[in-house]
Order: C-alpha cells, then sequence, then structure tokens
C-alpha cells in the first residue's frame, strides 16, 4: 500500500543513494509525457524536501523542453534487490542551463561531465513510497563507460553542435534551450 510523506526521511534518503538508476517523468501542458532512465554519478540529495541532478548529453532533451512551459517533475528509484520498494518524489523544478547564474555553485556539486547540458534543481512537496513487489530482481554490474567515450571522441565545438543538431527541440517541435550559447566557456574545457 502507499504511503504519502512530506519529505524524504533519513531511510528515504539512503535508499536513493544506494540506487543505481533513477527515472524522470515531465510533460508539457500537451504533447507526449517523457519517462527516462538516468545513471551514473548525477544525482544529490540537498536536504529532506530538495534533490539536484545533472542531466548529461543524451540523444533526446525532453526534460528541458517541458520544463520551460510547466515546471513539474517525478523522480521515481525502484529497489531490483532485496528489499521491494519503489520511491517517488514529486514538486516542481528549476533549470539550469551552461552559463546561467548559479551553474558553476550547483556544477561543483557532481564530478566534472564534460557533456552536461542541465543541472534540474527540484523542489519535493510530495514523497511517495510503494511495495514494488512485481519489480525483479536484478543484478547492478557496472557502469557503462559508452557515454565517456563518446565524449572523449568529441572536441568542446563538437558537443555544442550535437546540442544545436539534436537537442535544440523536444519530439514534439518545443524549444529546449540547448541551442543557447553558453557564456561560461571554460564550462566546457
Amino acid at each position: 500500500m502507499a504511503k504519502q510523506f512530506p519529505e524524504l526521511d533519513s531511510a528515504q534518503r539512503k535508499f536513493i543513494e544506494d540506487q543505481h538508476m533513477f527515472f524522470v517523468g515531465t510533460a508539457g501542458p500537451e504533447g507526449r509525457v517523457n519517462i527516462s532512465p538516468k545513471g551514473m554519478d548525477s544525482l544529490r540529495v540537498l536536504g529532506p524536501n530538495r534533490i539536484v541532478w545533472m542531466n548529461l548529453t543524451g540523444s533526446g532533451n525532453e526534460t528541458a523542453g517541458h520544463l520551460l512551459e510547466t515546471n513539474r517533475m517525478t523522480l521515481m528509484w525502484c529497489s531490483f534487490t532485496t528489499r521491494p520498494l519503489i520511491l517517488r518524489t514529486y514538486g516542481t523544478a528549476r533549470t539550469s542551463h551552461v552559463g546561467d547564474a548559479g551553474w558553476q555553485k550547483l556544477e561543483a556539486l557532481f564530478p566534472d561531465h564534460r557533456s552536461a547540458r542541465q543541472i534540474y534543481d527540484l523542489d519535493i512537496d510530495l514523497v511517495q513510497t510503494s511495495c514494488g513487489y512485481a519489480v525483479p530482481f536484478m543484478e547492478y554490474q557496472s557502469e557503462r563507460d559508452t557515454m565517456q567515450k563518446w565524449v572523449d571522441g568529441k572536441s568542446d565545438d563538437d558537443i555544442q553542435a550535437y546540442w544545436v543538431e539534436r537537442n535544440h527541440q523536444t519530439i514534439d517541435g518545443k524549444p529546449t534551450r540547448a541551442n543557447d550559447k553558453p557564456t561560461n566557456a571554460e564550462h566546457l574545457s
């Protein structure tokens, strides 16, 4: 049975920190709903009602486009190990793009990622847990090195060109700000 809480408690924070993957869900006022898996060392719980996560370059950029229209966001974690649990955080998010005021302070919370496009700052208004009894057991093996190999094979200009070519609009044709020129050039170096 689902239980709801106004904020994350210490056990829930520990559960989040122990997971290797999380899912983000966003949607604009119309168009498609997006659910995307995220991994790597890209998420920080900063308090009982605040989570920030760094969005790395990918094939799409739906979250950025959706948040330009509506700031709703849901994050979800599933236990694939011994304890069956699903945890969701609901709230409103702000987007920080490379070069925005406050980018460097948020970026410093994470390992250096040359392909970081945005950092999302989620203000949690509801936490929900549910059983997860139907979630299968799965074993974590390791992080994939595919993203890092891709980044290592690109120049900073190549990465920005990719953002303009592949990440400047959502699949519904909405803007994402990925084609904005960074004002903080040292981010990519």
